[in-house]
């Protein structure tokens, strides 16, 4: 069987029965926080609908998906405007810590799933914020909303088309890079404790611009085996309300996959 990168969906079974705020060292910590939760093992038995309950359908991970990133959406503009950048910290550990209650507990809680995108979408909105108020930066967050919506949309369709296979072999090499990329950002995060600018992954340089491109890259085929999960879980005549739990996994990649590309292009708007 197949698995994701992703803590929503890796190991899941077939249906058996039953400077991130400041771009700065501070960024280390984030981001890799973001990534680090996003290679998470967590196995879950979503089973079958029950008698009564009505099976998953794609509708509905479509429905609960856009509803999770509408609010992250409306949150990350509120704070963005509003600017209250001080909640970026409070925001970030409220929505780690509430991703790890979803993941550990299996959760498919909505309340959960929207408190999750609720404050990530403050955080990241804070960062944008913040960003959009220095000289140069205005509109990068316009960038990286349409970047990011245009990965997922790209990977979709590469997905439903099969120009790329998830297959076991292709899934373990996801994985190898994902666990690479972490201890870079984790030994990044280290060393910028002793030494100006860490390993250079954040500073701008070519190398940065490098680390960041695989990271985006890793985050976008990350999309495809959690495509390919919700697909199982469809086919596998999973309970509906087992769509918020693929809406939060989802989400967990394209707030990654924001990060990114928001490091990205503070880079090329630095120059």
């Amino acid at each position: 069987m197949r698995t994701s990168s992703n803590p929503a969906f890796r190991n899941l079974p077939t249906g058996q029965g039953g400077g991130y705020a400041s771009f700065d060292r501070q960024g280390g910590a984030m981001g890799g926080a973001a990534a680090y939760a996003d290679t998470q093992a967590s196995k879950i038995d979503y089973g079958r609908a029950g008698t009564g309950e009505r099976p998953l359908t794609m509708d509905d991970v479509v429905t609960r998906t856009a509803i999770t990133a509408g609010v992250a959406l409306v949150a990350g503009v509120l704070t963005a405007i509003s600017g209250l950048y001080w909640l970026v910290l409070p925001a970030f550990i409220v929505g780690l810590v509430v991703s790890l209650i979803v993941i550990f507990k299996q959760s498919s809680n909505p309340g959960l799933v929207l408190t999750y995108s609720a404050a990530m979408g403050v955080a990241l909105g804070g960062i944008t914020g913040l960003l959009e108020s220095v000289p140069n930066f205005e509109g990068i967050g316009f960038q990286a909303v349409v970047g990011t919506a245009g990965v997922f949309a790209g990977m979709l369709v590469i997905y439903k088309t099969g120009a790329v296979r998830v297959t076991p072999k292709f899934t373990k090499w996801l994985m190898g890079a994902m666990i690479g990329v972490v201890v870079l950002m984790v030994a990044n995060l280290v060393f910028s404790f002793f030494t100006d600018g860490g390993l250079g992954l954040r500073d701008g340089s070519p190398l940065a611009y490098l680390f960041s491109i695989v990271c985006i890259g890793v985050a976008s085929f990350s999309l495809l085996l959690d495509f390919d999960m919700a697909d199982r879980a469809v086919r596998d005549g999973a309970p509906a309300k087992f769509a918020w739990y693929i809406a939060f996994g989802l989400m967990t990649t394209l707030v990654w996959l924001y990060i990114e590309i928001l490091w990205l292009l503070s880079y090329l708007r630095s120059e």
